[in-house]
């Protein structure tokens, strides 16, 4: 049985929604595509109209996983401040795995905690603005370094 569904996000574009109910500590995909290297990776993106907008999962190792090239679902996934899953790296490999329990029709989140330069100036923090909502928002999807 299908244990999620990408659709339309009220917080933005799409997202992963749960079809059953997931419980807390549950492994509930992997995060796909083409691993490949940073620099790979901002020469594919550097020309789009959004290039904040990829599907670009960094690994301890310094590579990168594109989702946009032979992803998943996962790829899918928006942010939130408080998220319900969390990601997991093993071997090279990315897991989101419920963090609490998640009922069926909620929305999959994960804190993406991006680390980019330090002299970003406004308008380029502004294009990190956080849409999610919680209480506790810090505004963006930037981490709190």
């Amino acid at each position: 049985m299908r244990r999620v569904v990408v659709r339309r996000s009220p917080v933005h574009g799409r997202g992963v929604f749960a079809l059953r109910p997931l419980r807390a500590g549950e492994r509930i995909f992997e995060y796909k595509g083409t691993v490949t290297t940073w620099r790979a990776a901002a020469r594919r993106y550097a020309f789009r109209s959004e290039a904040t907008h990829t599907f670009l999962f960094g690994l301890s190792d310094g590579r990168v996983i594109d989702g946009g090239r032979g992803g998943n679902s996962a790829r899918w996934l928006n942010h939130a401040c408080t998220a319900n899953c969390e990601t997991v790296e093993q071997n090279g490999r990315v897991y989101i795995d419920a963090a609490y329990d998640i009922d069926i029709g909620d929305e999959l989140f994960i804190d993406y905690a991006l680390e980019l330069a330090d002299d970003l100036d406004e308008e380029e923090r502004q294009a990190y603005q956080c849409w999610c909502g919680t209480p506790s928002c810090r505004g963006t999807m930037l981490s709190r370094r």
